[in-house]
């Protein structure tokens, strides 16, 4: 086997469960870090047949994670409930997520062809894509609901960032305050956003872009469709301005996607979402730098926070 660095290595236990998961006959030949995750380690691993062709299989492996165990049953659930429903999510193959034979809770599922796009240039007719992605995995009944949705930030764990609109900030700590809006559940991915999403890079010329996969499905939850697409307009607005992040909502609509009637339970989950990120500016900083947007600073992308929290809040009037 050989490796495409030295951090590719996988750890000996690892390997060895991985190796009783292959076909007869097949071996690794080649391990690569996949880069552009928070928690966890990827690694794409290579995997050489007998006849001389090869396949390629994705390693998860979470190393100190708290609830990683949790983390990898939700993913390995959610990735056998997508089995067959249109859904382009990778294919199950094993999960260890107690770590009872790997040194760290692994799972192992097939490579999606595709990557990432996080540049500016073709986002109009990016998110429509990624509307309509949305809005097919809301349309899914599982017979089987995942377990409800968590919030990730309170009104006392928000940071303000330093220059924000304090008064801004104020109105919208003070909104997510109240009790949550009743809601229809669907079934969530929780982690929606173009870091996640991939796309076909080289279409025919006659051809748009397409995308081929939708991974990461460790937070997959049941709650409302309001928190998913809030989730990928922040990540919209951060990476693209916040003019982005308002446009995604309407997107979904037009794709199908229904959200609450009124605009003040719409602005909760927006609101929600986007304080969320106050806790975590420099986590999602670094990998969107690692992808080549180097201009997105921790400090360039709490600017744009401030700038879209406080559009969030003009908007509501």
């Amino acid at each position: 086997m050989t490796n495409h660095d030295e951090a590719a290595a996988v750890r000996p236990l690892t390997l060895a469960w991985v190796s009783r998961h292959l076909e007869v006959g097949e071996r690794i030949v080649r391990t690569e870090v996949l880069h552009g995750g928070i928690t966890a380690e990827m690694r794409r691993l290579t995997i050489g047949r007998p006849d001389g062709g090869t396949r390629d299989l994705v390693l998860r492996t979470f190393v100190n994670v708290e609830h990683a165990e949790d983390w990898l049953n939700r993913e390995a659930g959610a990735l056998t409930l997508l089995t067959g429903t249109g859904v382009p999510a990778p294919g199950l193959v094993a999960v260890d997520p107690a770590a009872a034979h790997c040194e760290y809770p692994s799972l192992l599922m097939t490579h999606l062809a595709g990557r990432t796009v996080l540049d500016d240039e073709g986002l109009e007719t990016r998110v429509p894509l990624l509307a309509r992605q949305l809005v097919a995995i809301h349309a899914l009944r599982p017979a089987e609901r995942p377990r409800e949705y968590v919030a990730w930030t309170t009104a006392d764990t928000v940071v303000t960032p330093k220059g924000a609109d304090a008064a801004a900030w104020a109105a919208a700590i003070d909104v997510i305050r109240r009790p949550a809006p009743r809601y229809e559940g669907r079934f969530l991915h929780r982690d929606f956003q173009p870091g996640n999403v991939l796309f076909d890079v080289s279409p025919p010329e006659s051809a748009g872009p397409r995308i081929t996969g939708v991974v990461d499905w460790a937070a997959t939850s049941w709650g409302p469709a309001d928190l998913d697409v809030a989730h990928c307009s922040t990540n919209l607005a951060l990476l693209h301005g916040p003019a982005w992040g308002l446009r995604f909502a309407e997107a979904y609509e037009e794709a199908g996607g229904v959200l609450a009637a009124a605009a003040s339970e719409r602005l909760y989950w927006q609101v929600r979402d986007g304080l969320a990120f106050s806790e975590e500016v420099q986590l999602v900083a670094q990998p969107w730098r690692e992808a080549g947007r180097a201009e997105l600073t921790t400090r360039a992308v709490e600017e744009r926070l401030d700038a879209y929290v406080t559009a969030l809040m003009d908007a509501l009037g």
